[in-house]
This record gives structure tokens, C-alpha cells and sequence, in this order.
């Protein structure tokens, strides 16, 4: 009994021994920031004399009756829609296209499919800013379809569908990321089940949806999670391609946070709205557990 009590030990220490290191560099480069963060934005900081001045609320309540603040939080819940309603679900058929051999050349479409999420952002967004422009591809095409020449197309510098483009460009970018993960979960599965439901007389989408679907729902979830997560860090693309602009009408709350944090220098703003996105995040987060578990118990 007590040998196995202390090769347990050994193993406890051998793990914290392990775990350590990568625990002290996670608390030093994201935890402690956050950490000060959040002090900072209950604070007046100045930045020369490195002082901090308790405030309170002073800086949300600010952040709060910004029409700024809420553009940009509205387009990075469009930017959250994109990629768990589009993302997720067209990268998880084209993924059960491929399983399932629906299709030819699936190497060649697997790949071509797969290649934006390949490319710098930055790259992209000036591309597609390229496409989108005056002179560009699209503006072209569309001029020869309305045989106008002098056509503009001006979908970036419209308040109403400036996010259309930036949504498109999210699509084309990470379906292919989300194919492959669920093509790798789907080549996991026990083909007879398939083989049986095809037996039974189901058809190409009951198969998807009584068998694919309910079998990858931990995979769907935790794709969720990072669609979340990924969605409220992203700065580069939408700043290469709109700049936030026109006006503020494309600005996320990323884009929201940069300019108060680096073009105004008031970082204890900018520190505000840096907890708006931590807590928007864990609220996404928590629930879609709630709704996994309660998914999980109907199975049950």
C-alpha cells in the first residue's frame, strides 16, 4: 500500500514538474496582463508618469454610451456569426462531400478548398481589397454583367453592406480550415454504422443528420469554441482590408480597442473594452457548454 501511495507521489511531482514551466510562462504572458487590465480600466492612467488614479466605472460607463461601441460590437457578433453559422456548417458538408465521395478530383478540391487559410492575412485583405476596388476583378465582372462600364460597385465604402465583403472574405478563408478537421473526425468513424443506416433504406441526409451529425457533436462544439474565440481576436484581416472604415461602420471591437489604445493613448479605455471582449468571450463560451451538456442529456 504505501509503495503505491508513493509512486503516485512521484507521479504528482513528476506531472507539477512538467506542468510548471509552461504554467509560469502562461501567468506571466497572459495572465498577469489581464490581471492588469482589468485594474487599469477602473483607473485614470497616465502613461508618462506610469501613475493610476482609482476612477470606478468611469470608463465603461463611457464605453457604454459610445454609438461606436456598439457598431463594433454588432459587427463582431456579424464576424461570431460568420464563423460559427457559416464556417462551421459549410466546412463540415464540404467535409462529408469528401467522405462520402461525392464528388471528383478531391485531392484537387480538397486543396483548393484548403488554400486561403495558407496565405498571410494581411496578404488577403489587401488582395481583396484590390478585388473589391474601383479597378478590381469583381467591380470588372460586374460592369461587363450590367454593361456599364463606368459601373462602381462601392460595397466597402456603404455603412449598410461594408460587413458583406468582410464576411464573404472570412468564408473563403477558414471553410477549408474547419473541412479538414471534420474530414480527419469523419475518416474516424465505424463505416459499418453508415453501411447499416444505408441497409435501412436512409437516405444521403438522414444519414448526415440521425448519424454524422449527432456523431461528431463534441467535435462541433469545441469547433465553436475556437469560431468564438477566433472571432474576437481578429484585427489583421479587417484592418488590411476596410481599416475599420468607412467611418467606424466596419470596426470590431479589436479595431475599437487598437485605436483607443495606440492612436488616442488612453489605455485605461482601451484596458475598458479589453475586459468587454474577456467577458463576452467566457459568456459565448460557458454557453455553449450549457448547450453541449443539454444536446449530451437528450441523447441520453
Amino acid at each position: 500500500m504505501n509503495s503505491i501511495k508513493s509512486e503516485k507521489s512521484k507521479e504528482a511531482i513528476t506531472y507539477t514538474l512538467f506542468v510548471l514551466p509552461a504554467l509560469f510562462i502562461f501567468v506571466l504572458v497572459i495572465g498577469y496582463p489581464i490581471i492588469k487590465s482589468f485594474y487599469l480600466s477602473f483607473c485614470n492612467y497616465n502613461v508618462y508618469k506610469n501613475e493610476a488614479v482609482w476612477t470606478g466605472f468611469k470608463w465603461y460607463l463611457k464605453m457604454f454610451k459610445h454609438r461606436e461601441f456598439w457598431w463594433a460590437l454588432r459587427n463582431t457578433f456579424i464576424v461570431v456569426g460568420v464563423s460559427v453559422f457559416g464556417q462551421i456548417p459549410i466546412g463540415f458538408v464540404l467535409a462529408y462531400i469528401l467522405y462520402r465521395k461525392l464528388v471528383r478530383f478531391r485531392g484537387f478540391f480538397q486543396a483548393m478548398v484548403f488554400l486561403p487559410i495558407t496565405f498571410s492575412m494581411i496578404v488577403v485583405g489587401i488582395l481583396w481589397l484590390k478585388m473589391f476596388s474601383s479597378v478590381g476583378a469583381v467591380t470588372n465582372l460586374l460592369r461587363i454583367i450590367k454593361g456599364d462600364p463606368r459601373y462602381t460597385i462601392g460595397i466597402l465604402t456603404n455603412k449598410t453592406w461594408a460587413m458583406l465583403p468582410v464576411g464573404f472574405v472570412l468564408l473563403w478563408i477558414y471553410t477549408g480550415f474547419y473541412m479538414i478537421v471534420f474530414l480527419a473526425n469523419l475518416q474516424r468513424l465505424d463505416p459499418s454504422i453508415i453501411e447499416a443506416a444505408m441497409i435501412d433504406g436512409a437516405s444521403e441526409a438522414q444519414i448526415f443528420t440521425k448519424v454524422v451529425i449527432p456523431s461528431l457533436a463534441g467535435t462541433i462544439v469545441i469547433l465553436s469554441i475556437l469560431a468564438i474565440s477566433g472571432s474576437f481576436k481578429g484585427f489583421d484581416l479587417i484592418w488590411a482590408l476596410t481599416g475599420g472604415g468607412p467611418a467606424y461602420y466596419t470596426e470590431v471591437l479589436t479595431i475599437y480597442m487598437y485605436r483607443y489604445a495606440f492612436q488616442y493613448q488612453k489605455y485605461d479605455f482601451a484596458c475598458a473594452i479589453s475586459m468587454v471582449i474577456v467577458a463576452i468571450c467566457i459568456l459565448l463560451v460557458i454557453l455553449t457548454q450549457f448547450i453541449r451538456k443539454k444536446l449530451a442529456g437528450r441523447e441520453v
